[in-house]
């Protein structure tokens, strides 16, 4: 086995995102539709003899010990009992807080290639119940299908989706994430829909995000960002924000709507997937 090993940590979208109700504890229930894209975040993991997890490429503002990457890796080690640890470095692409999963994205790797590179051999199954300690967002991308997700966004079921061009703006700001989900204003009750539901589609219904209303009532410039795409196709915003999107049928055709975006705003074009490059790479 090599000791060195490169790979994605692809973006997500939530198609749509349904607050359908409140745990007892606190956590919603939600009901949305993760697409994948051929986009993301990039890590290089190096295998250390000295069981000592090393970040290279810190991420401003975030300690090392509270960075998912760390904390899935240390996770990885608990479980395992493995005597080996490991250099890894971030080539961070996506938006840190932008919606688009970047840090459960790096962690579900992080499991995954140390998964191979320590030669432990353990299952998705068991990966992704030891990414849900770390975020509700990491299963998905342990799994690496694009899926219909319930629960809090852990009971995932894998879904084909058409495989359509995006346009993914970020607007110069970050939301935050627990003051969206404290709001009174935001809808709780949603009654919930069925997954040939969204595939039908043709409903405002089946393709609302919840969160939005609260978010460009307290974010302007997520408005204005939304405000701007939605001339060019319909929109929306992914997770709680900040970054909103917007599918288009080509290539030409996105790159064509990227290209003036107004200054301010940062973004991309990816292609949605339904199967994570980064288990493309691993195959």
């Amino acid at each position: 086995m090599p000791n060195t090993l490169t790979l994605p940590a692809p973006a997500k979208l939530n198609l749509f995102l349904h607050i359908t109700g409140r745990r007892a504890d606190g956590y919603h229930l939600l009901q949305t539709v993760f697409q994948l894209l051929d986009h993301g975040d990039e890590l290089t993991f190096r295998l250390r003899d000295d069981h000592r997890i090393v970040l290279h490429g810190e991420l401003a503002g975030v300690p090392a010990e509270d960075n998912l990457i760390v904390r899935a890796a240390r996770l990885l080690q608990a479980h395992s009992g493995t005597p080996l640890g490991a250099d890894i470095s971030l080539a961070k692409r996506l938006p840190m807080g932008g919606g688009l999963g970047g840090g459960s994205s790096d962690a579900a790797t992080t499991l995954l290639g140390l998964n191979r590179l320590w030669q432990l051999g353990l299952d998705l199954d068991t990966l992704a119940t030891l990414g849900l300690q770390l975020g509700a967002d990491v299963p998905v991308f342990v799994r690496g299908r694009s899926s219909w997700a319930e629960g809090v966004g852990e009971q995932l079921t894998a879904v084909d989706l058409p495989g359509q061009w995006f346009v993914v703006l970020t607007p110069d700001c970050h939301v935050n994430t627990a003051e969206i989900f404290r709001a009174q204003e935001l809808t709780r009750n949603t009654a919930p829909i069925t997954i040939a539901a969204f595939l039908q589609g043709g409903s405002e219904i089946a393709t609302r995000n919840d969160c939005q209303p609260v978010v460009e009532q307290r974010y302007p410039a997520v408005k204005a960002a939304l405000d701007w795409l939605s001339a060019h196709a319909p929109c929306r915003m992914t997770g709680t924000g900040a970054s909103v999107f917007a599918a288009f049928a080509t290539h030409v055709e996105a790159e064509a709507v990227l290209a003036r975006k107004p200054a301010g705003m940062t973004g991309f074009v990816a292609k949605g997937v339904n199967i994570s490059p980064l288990h493309r790479q691993l195959q």
